[in-house]
């Protein structure tokens, strides 16, 4: 009798038919690809890079990711996290790139990357005997930042652009995509059934895309100018090794490797509903150090989780590794392919931001559980609290940090994350260790203690008094 063949969706060893794995894949793809172009296109302008050298930095991107992606998801000896997990150049990068690309170029930027994705490696070894120091308060933390520190990402897509200077931000136009967008992922993921309610975020932005075309919101130049293959070439630019860029990225990217943690955190427990596993953490490390540091000899910048895609996982609880292949392969497929790239980057940002906004709330909500899963003391909520209060406070206020040191800035500047990080991390270690257990101990003896000082009665309090006065008068009787 013939093996049965595991097709369920959400199952990680599941194979489900092309046809049901399509759209759950592609929503993926959709939903990073703005991500992915982003940072090349903003590193281009600060560099002063030409158009080639602009197209190049694109296109090695998005094939970066798909093959980040796919080593993730099936692994090679101890590299690879084997969760489902989207990879790829990510945004968390872009403060010290610009800062360091402003200073040194993309040489600068590719030779301080090596060196990065190195101590990312170095981190993911150690992270086995150091894992305890990361607990769901300090996890949760990071995730629960991470969901927070992207609402202002999905606003301004449904205003228009990443950029508020641009062109015609903020139109009613835009906000009028950006809203039907969310109300078909809301009608869809709520009122669905089947592959509509897992395929919400895709079935949504199909229809904001149809709708910005008849607006004529989508234009396809760019498709008709790129063509249609192109293989990476090894060292297309320079290497070059800069003390200060070198401090600037390790500490970036030892700090997202605690954004890792995070992710691959809310992973397991948003969409596999169980903790992560020493194993997979240091997989995951291991291979996004090694695809960051190989990517450096590409002219590929540095990969990271996304935020977004985990939020998918936790919405449709879709972890089928097959799924999250075929998107990887997507994103070879438009790497080799200029053409194809170009033509998912015609979606208008408004149908972006309509898209992920209500993803980027789901990932807010698994850092909730995952706090919840350690008990609200007053330990752990002031470790919280205040991670919170000062990563949001100075991402609100950066001219809060202006005459700070320059390293200071590009590792905090505009990333959240990282004063969260710290913040989450040193508390955990030094305060100390009181449960919820020990603080109503702590309750009851105090409450004992006030007894034992205070007495009830007015009646009770003068009983002292009046002893001491007898045994005065006692005294005096018996000396006359």
């Amino acid at each position: 009798m013939p093996k049965q063949v595991n097709a369920s969706i959400f199952d990680f060893h599941g194979r489900p038919s092309v046809g049901k794995a399509l759209p759950l894949s592609l929503q993926h793809v959709l939903a990073m690809i703005a991500g992915v172009i982003t940072p090349p296109i903003i590193v281009a302008g600060v560099v002063g890079a030409s158009v080639e050298d602009r197209l190049l930095l694109i296109q090695i991107a998005v094939l970066a990711s798909g093959v980040s992606t796919l080593f993730q998801l099936y692994g090679v000896w101890k590299f690879g996290a084997r969760l489902p997990a989207i990879f790829g150049v990510g945004f968390a990068y872009v403060p010290t790139l610009v800062a360091v690309g402003g200073q040194f170029g993309i040489a600068g930027i590719l030779g301080a990357q090596l060196i990065g994705g190195i101590s990312m490696m170095v981190v993911g070894y150690f992270i086995q005997y150091i894992r305890h120091l990361f607990p769901p308060v300090v996890a949760g933390t990071v995730v629960l930042v991470i969901g927070l520190s992207l609402y202002d990402i999905a606003v301004r897509y449904m205003a228009g652009s990443g950029n508020v200077e641009a062109p015609g931000f903020g139109e009613p136009l835009n906000w009028f995509v950006a809203l039907v967008t969310l109300t078909t992922v809301l009608v869809a993921s709520q009122f669905g059934r089947g592959v509509v309610k897992l395929s919400a975020i895709i079935v949504g932005m199909l229809v904001g895309y149809a709708l910005a075309l008849l607006l004529g919101m989508v234009s396809f130049e760019a498709v008709a100018e790129a063509g249609w293959v192109a293989v990476p070439q090894f060292m297309p630019f320079e290497l070059e090794f800069h003390t200060s860029a070198i401090i600037a990225m390790v500490i970036i990217c030892v700090i997202n490797s605690v954004q890792t943690i995070g992710d691959l955190s809310a992973t397991t427990v948003g969409g596999m509903n169980r903790e992560l596993r020493t194993r997979e953490l240091t997989g995951g490390l291991l291979g996004n150090g090694l695809t960051t540091t190989l990517s450096a000899f590409f002219g590929a910048l540095p990969t990271a989780t996304f935020s977004q895609n985990v939020g998918i996982v936790a919405m449709t609880r879709v972890i089928s590794r097959f799924v999250l292949a075929l998107a990887g392969g997507f994103m070879l497929l438009a790497g080799f392919s200029p053409k194809f790239g170009a033509l998912v980057t015609t979606i208008p940002y408004p149908v972006l931001g309509g898209a992920t906004v209500i993803v980027f709330g789901m990932i807010t909500m698994t850092g909730i559980k995952l706090l919840i899963k350690d008990e609200l003391s007053a330990r752990n909520m002031t470790i919280v609290g205040l991670a919170l209060a000062l990563s949001l406070g100075i991402a609100q206020v950066p001219e809060a940090i202006a005459l700070l040191p320059d390293w200071i800035q590009n590792a905090i500047g505009g990333a959240p994350i990282v004063v969260a990080a710290i913040t989450a991390f040193t508390l955990n270690l030094v305060l100390p260790r009181v449960t919820l257990a020990d603080e109503e101990r702590e309750r009851e003896r105090m409450a004992r203690a006030d007894e034992d000082t205070d007495c009830s009665t007015p009646q009770d309090r003068e009983a002292p008094l009046r002893s001491h006065r007898q045994e005065g008068s006692a005294g005096n009787a018996s000396s006359s």
